[in-house]
C-alpha cells in the first residue's frame, strides 16, 4: 500500500476504492425500538427484485477530501458497467485516477481493458484476495444497509429513490465518509 500512496502523491492521482453491491426489496431488519410488549410487525412482499450499485470512495491528491461517486442498475453488475463506471470518473475527475478493487473478473478483461489501454490517466490495482476489510467501500454498504433498515419499499423504484437520497447525504458528510475509511485495516498514512 505504500507505493500507492507515492503514486498517487507523485502523479497527483485521485485514489478511489470502488465495489459493487445489491440491495433488494426484502428489507433488511434491524433492532429497534418500541413499547414494551408490542413487538414491531413489517409486512412486505417476499419479491426478490433488487438494485446493483457499483460505488466508489475517491480521495482527492491535495486536500484529502473525501467524495462518493455511484450508479444504480437494475441488472447485476457485468464489465459494460464497470467500463460504464470507469468513464464516468474519467469524465468527472481530472487527472490521475488510481482504482482499488477486488480481483473480480469483471474488473480485468474486455471493456476494462480496452479502457485502461485509451487512457494512460486510468490505473488499475487490486486488493489482495478476501480483503474486504481493506476497502472503504464496504462501510459505504454498512451505513446504507443501517440507513434502509426496517424499511419497506413497494417497487425497485421507490429502493432506488431511497439509495439516492441515502448516498447524496452519504456524499455530503465528510464525517460519514472519514468513517468508511478508519473503520478499514489500511495502513495509518492512507486513513
Amino acid at each position: 500500500m505504500a507505493a500507492h500512496k507515492k503514486n498517487a502523491a507523485r502523479l497527483g492521482a485521485h485514489l478511489v476504492f470502488v465495489d459493487e453491491s445489491g440491495f433488494m426489496l426484502i428489507p433488511p431488519v434491524r433492532r429497534t425500538w418500541a413499547p414494551k410488549g408490542q413487538t414491531p410487525i413489517h409486512r412486505h412482499h417476499y419479491r426478490r427484485d433488487r438494485i446493483s450499485v457499483i460505488a466508489g470512495v475517491t480521495v482527492s491528491p491535495r486536500r484529502q477530501h473525501l467524495g462518493l461517486y455511484f450508479r444504480l442498475h437494475e441488472d447485476n453488475i457485468s464489465h459494460d458497467e464497470v467500463y460504464d463506471f470507469l468513464w464516468w470518473l474519467l469524465k468527472h475527475l481530472r487527472g490521475n485516477i488510481i482504482v482499488l478493487w477486488d480481483n473480480a473478473s469483471i474488473h480485468k478483461d474486455g471493456p476494462v481493458a480496452e479502457l485502461r489501454a485509451k487512457h494512460k490517466r486510468l490505473h488499475i490495482e487490486f486488493f489482495p484476495t478476501y480483503a474486504p476489510e481493506l476497502n472503504p467501500a464496504e462501510g459505504v454498504w454498512s451505513q446504507t444497509k443501517q440507513s434502509l433498515a426496517n424499511g419497506i419499499p413497494d417497487d425497485t423504484w421507490e429502493l432506488g429513490g431511497d439509495l439516492v437520497e441515502h448516498f447524496g447525504e452519504l456524499r455530503g458528510s465528510q464525517s460519514n465518509l472519514r468513517a468508511c475509511v478508519l473503520q478499514t485495516e489500511l495502513p495509518s498514512y492512507l486513513r
